[in-house]
């Protein structure tokens, strides 16, 4: 399976939650591999805590020279023995592989070439095999690499591989707007996906919405605020629910949302077992992960509504 982590804007979360859910899924046993298709910021090495990688990587063989077949093989990380981070070690007892395919160091983004998708599709073939789970994290916004993956996974030889879309926003006006936008707009993806061979209702039907950064309204959790400031917080909550709905990103396409967690605000790292434990993140913070890394792979939580 190939589940394709996109966003209209920067800021969403898009890459640290893609990190913790995919870490999530091997803990569960899973097979995984993340693809640093962020290919102007890639800094999926930094999240899974390995430093030498943290801004890309600097071997030469990154997805970024590997695409434009400047080398013959692109670099794999295996981030249970990579990584800087003790805690993310210790956990990797009776878990499957975790494997970081980084981007390079200064890679930027491609020009217009069409060798560029038969050189995506050989590696989407041959990651298939190896894997259970393929995160491609994409940049912010509509660009060569959102472009060329649609391309690729209309192809024939991908129609038996499932491929799904995440998209990510934050719960704020600009952010709803920009997502609804970037699936439903003139030239958002589901045009995009029709125009390059996909069948439209059933793209639609492999998309869902991730939310980030959520404060939770309810009165039980806002132990800190005003009455004043709870009354204001909750009626933003409701306009935003209508919101969603008017730009179709509404509950019934909301795979899962991530509450704000000050940890991630300062830094965007994983979220180990250990860090809950000692009380420097939140254990609702861990659990949405966890669930978000279930529904990826659960039909049930695709099945067209």
């Amino acid at each position: 399976m190939f589940v394709f982590a996109a966003s209209d804007k920067g800021g969403t979360g898009r890459s640290v939650t893609s990190s913790n859910l995919l870490y999530r899924s091997a803990l569960q046993g899973n097979d995984v591999c993340y693809l640093d298709f962020d290919f102007g910021s890639p800094t999926a090495g930094a999240i899974f805590g390995i430093e030498r990688a943290e801004n890309g990587t600097t071997s030469g063989s990154g997805m970024h020279r590997f695409l434009l077949q400047e080398v013959y093989q692109p670099e794999r990380i295996d981030v249970w023995t990579a990584t800087d981070r003790r805690g993310i070690r210790d956990g990797q007892a009776n878990t499957g592989r975790l494997v970081l395919l980084p981007g390079d160091v200064g890679g930027g983004d491609f020009p217009d070439r069409a060798d560029l998708v038969g050189r995506c599709l050989e590696l989407f073939l041959r990651l298939n095999e190896e894997f259970s789970l393929c995160m491609v994290d994409l940049s912010a916004g509509r660009n060569l690499a959102v472009e060329m993956v649609l391309k690729v996974t209309a192809m024939p030889e991908m129609q038996k591989i499932t491929s799904r879309w995440l998209v990510f926003h934050r719960w704020t006006r600009q952010h709803v707007v920009a997502a609804g936008g970037l699936v439903n707009g003139p030239r958002g993806l589901l045009t995009i996906a029709e125009k390059s061979g996909h069948d439209r209702q059933q793209f639609a039907n492999n998309l869902r919405y991730v939310r980030t950064a959520v404060i939770d309204p309810a009165p039980s959790t806002q132990s800190g605020l005003t009455a004043k400031q709870g009354i204001w917080l909750d009626e933003c909550n409701r306009r935003l629910t209508r919101l969603a709905g008017e730009h179709q990103v509404g509950k019934n396409l909301l795979l899962g949302s991530v509450p704000l967690d000050p940890m991630l605000q300062w830094q965007e790292q994983l979220i180990t077992d250990k860090d809950v434990v000692s009380g420097v993140a939140n254990q609702e913070t861990r659990n949405a992960f966890d669930l978000l890394a279930r529904r990826l792979v659960d039909d049930s939580s695709w099945e067209t509504l």
